[in-house]
């Protein structure tokens, strides 16, 4: 390391420790703290500064503006957001510790999925700081749910912590007494209860669960949510071409297999295995309970996806474990994000890519984009889509992505793409 990095990664990495035990042992400090703790540092969040600079002038002074990002290490045996990333429970196969199966009944497939409401409270949310979580199957974001359309989901649920659950789904759900929500069916369920959900899955696209009880917010921001997503079905595609897309012009059989293709290549039991698919759910966390959050993160762990080590010029390594690291992506390969947004008490979140373009599915239940070339969607609460991207013309290299509130950004929602060739 230069003497260059060496002098920025000794300041950021004092900074850190600083910020980190601040929010650690003190619930006092705020948000509005943190970012002016960063203004005057240049710090990233929580004391997870970048280590490096971007020169103003002065080689022989470090400059407090420049570079942001993580230097310190998650612990390993803790939830892994890299692994998360590319997880989907079909019934079939999945997570090692998340009971599935799949059978059939009365001519119809089901598939099943074992899932308990628990206390979490010492989920890692940036290195060395933990958040007092209440989450399914003791992670957060809760499993990846993935089936496809017309599948019954059978949620069998059972809460083992001291409040009320529910799980509520964003699918069409017919029976009001499988809602998840305090007035309906079961209602709420308590400590040691147990409740049977079912639902159709339907329609297609990228989906969200979460707890209905209330508080709403609070039982939300503490982590209870995960995604559901359902793959549509290419043969219910030809049948009915104009569900999955908004277009009011004649339906031409090669129009009609064009979509019937594009079900095909979005169905995991088709063709899905020749893209590359992510599961990315923004979130946020309020560490001094204040109503405004401290942290922000994709999959949970601020800047988790980032770059390890860099010296704001281009020089970079990967993390000493591995925890800290971007997501690798093979040029040739097509790359599609279920992209949901879990956050609370902010109204919006937002995914922007560097120097690309993306084609936007929003709630994912279309075959066509909704929103094509852009590259900045938002999203309220709840808000989910589908994001296609293509990096084939791009040359190997790191490509930031984040959320375009630059605040959230530096308080942990900035990632990286590492486009090898």
């Amino acid at each position: 390391m230069t003497d260059e990095r060496s002098q920025a990664a000794d300041l950021t990495a004092s900074l850190r420790d600083r910020l980190v035990e601040s929010v650690a042992d003190d619930a006092a400090v705020s948000r509005r703290a943190v970012l002016g703790g960063l203004g005057l540092a240049g710090a990233g969040a929580l004391g997870l500064s970048g280590r490096g600079r971007a020169s103003a002038g002065h080689d022989d002074d470090p400059d407090p503006h420049g570079s942001f990002g993580p230097v310190d290490e998650y612990a390993e045996d803790a939830f892994d957001p890299h692994e998360f990333l590319t997880t989907f429970n079909t019934g079939f196969d999945g997570q090692d510790d998340l009971d599935q199966r799949v059978f059939e009944r009365d001519g119809q497939r089901v598939r099943e999925f074992e899932i308990s409401a628990t206390l979490k409270p010492d989920v890692e949310i940036a290195p060395g700081v933990t958040f007092p979580a209440w989450a399914y199957n003791g992670q957060v974001p809760g499993p990846t749910l993935r089936v496809t359309e017309g599948d019954v989901i059978r949620v069998v649920f059972e809460n083992g912590q001291e409040h009320p659950h529910t799980i509520h789904p964003h699918v069409k759900n017919v029976n009001p007494r499988m809602d998840g929500i305090p007035h309906n069916g079961p209602g709420v369920i308590e400590q040691g209860g147990r409740f049977v959900y079912e639902w159709k899955a339907q329609p297609a696209g990228c989906h969200f669960y979460h707890c209905h009880s209330l508080p709403l917010k609070e039982h939300i921001h503490r982590g209870l949510y995960g995604a559901i997503i359902v793959d549509p079905d290419p043969e219910r595609v030809a049948r009915n071409p104009r569900e999955y897309v908004n277009y009011q012009g004649p339906m031409t059989e090669e129009y009609r297999e064009t979509l019937v293709e594009k079900a095909r290549l979005r169905n995991r039991e088709y063709r899905a295995d020749e893209v590359n698919e992510m599961v990315m759910v923004m979130n946020g966390f309020d560490t001094n309970f204040d109503g405004e959050n401290e942290v922000y993160a994709v999959n949970t762990q601020a800047f988790c996806y980032g770059v390890g080590d860099t010296d704001a010029h281009g020089s970079w390594e990967e993390s000493e474990n591995g925890t800290i690291q971007p997501i690798t992506v093979d040029r040739d390969t097509p790359q599609r994000v279920y992209l949901i947004n879990a956050i609370e008490f902010d109204p919006i979140n937002s995914f922007h890519t560097h120097s690309q373009f993306f084609d936007y599915y929003d709630h994912g239940t279309t075959l066509m984009p909704t929103h094509k070339t852009v590259d900045t969607v938002m999203q309220c609460q709840a808000q989910r889509g589908i994001v296609e991207l293509d990096y084939s013309d791009h040359d190997p290299g790191l490509y930031m992505f984040h959320a375009h509130q630059s605040e959230f950004a530096e308080l942990g929602w900035m990632s990286f793409f590492e486009v090898e060739a």
